[in-house]
């Protein structure tokens, strides 16, 4: 077995962001300077590298940080204080303020400005203020506004600009948002599993709920909140496969839980979604892992807010993300059911 400063060398050789041997820095003795594993230069020679825990421990062996990639945090610091300007502002406007000032006014030049954004809020201005449009469009519609007053209040040109793609602005038409559900039908059926009560919700376009681990009541609370006008019904043989297929996966995961889903959120959350459908099974991937392959690095919060807000847990496996020090973090329905999924999937994975 590979000793820790060997994995470390190997982490910074593969340029590895999140390395699973956990976080640290290396210093190069011939520059003076320490760095991220995952520094952009040219990695240096193995006799020259010493390895350190964290900045202090670096710096007090008379080492600085690294211009390119930022160890410390503290450029970045100013990036983010920059772009969450940024954001605020379009937030604040009635219509979208052009990238030439947003730009100036965070003091960077146009392409420079669009990278940083794209790379801590994963999208990029134009997509930031459809989606500011898509809240305030669903605010509205909620409160009960009418279609069309909602529309315009939202800063969409016309209706034609929200009907034109259907299921992108809201993942819904904006009569469906308005009506909170009203007028479709959601199907349930519950079973006990492994893992506690559980509870299957679907619509007429695929599974849109799977919860686990609390009571009947609780879980068909969680679909009504989310379609409040909704016709909920109990349909346990519409669904009796589906259901099976879930027990099954609870009791002995074996493979992908591959169901047909109605999935609504917005671009980014669908992003993060379709990423976490495509982790490997038996494996993990850090929260840093998953901005990364949405090639948006910095989107961390980000990335971690789309995982709470999946519906569908275990079609959409957010239980395969953990922290950057292999802490499981939060999940919601809790800790230790993910230590026992994450523990029966690397099992599954090996059989």
């Amino acid at each position: 077995m590979l000793d820790q400063d060997a994995l470390r060398w190997e982490a910074l050789l593969a340029r590895d962001p999140a390395p699973d041997c956990g976080a640290f820095l290396y210093a190069v003795t011939t520059q003076g300077v320490y760095c991220r594993p995952g520094c952009p230069s040219r990695p240096p020679l193995q006799r020259n590298v010493r390895f350190y825990a964290d900045a202090p421990a670096a710096e007090a062996e008379g080492f600085r940080a690294c211009k390119r990639c930022d160890p410390k945090g503290e450029r970045a610091a100013i990036h983010a204080a920059a772009i969450s300007a940024a954001c605020g502002l379009i937030e604040a406007s009635e219509a979208t303020p052009s990238l030439a000032t947003l730009a100036d006014r965070a003091g960077y030049a146009r392409h420079h400005f669009l990278r940083l954004f794209k790379e801590i809020t994963g999208v990029t201005p134009h997509s930031y203020a459809a989606s500011v449009r898509a809240r305030r469009l669903q605010a509205s519609l909620a409160a009960g506004d009418r279609v069309a007053e909602a529309v315009a209040g939202a800063g969409y040109g016309s209706e034609s600009r929200v009907y034109g793609a259907p299921g992108r602005v809201l993942g819904m038409t904006p009569g469906a948002a308005r009506r909170g559900g009203e007028g479709e039908t959601i199907r349930i059926a519950t079973a006990t599993s492994a893992l506690g009560p559980l509870m299957v919700g679907a619509t007429e376009s695929g599974v849109c709920f799977i919860g686990f681990a609390e009571d009947y009541d609780a879980l068909e609370g969680d679909v009504r909140q989310r379609f409040p006008k909704a016709r909920v019904e109990p349909a346990p043989e519409a669904l009796a496969e589906t259901v099976r297929q879930v027990v099954e996966f609870l009791e002995e995961p074996k493979a992908a839980l591959a169901l047909p889903l109605d999935l609504r959120g917005t671009a980014f959350q669908r992003r993060v979604w379709e990423a976490l459908q495509a982790i490997p099974f038996g494996e993990t991937r850090t929260y840093g892992q998953m901005a990364v392959a949405i090639g948006a690095p910095r989107a961390i919060r980000a990335v971690a807010r789309a995982c709470a807000q999946n519906h569908v847990s275990l079609a959409v496996p957010c239980h395969r993300v953990v922290g950057a020090d292999g802490d499981l973090t939060g999940y919601r329905w809790g800790v230790p059911r993910k230590r026992a999924l994450l523990a029966k999937e690397r099992a599954g994975a090996k059989g």
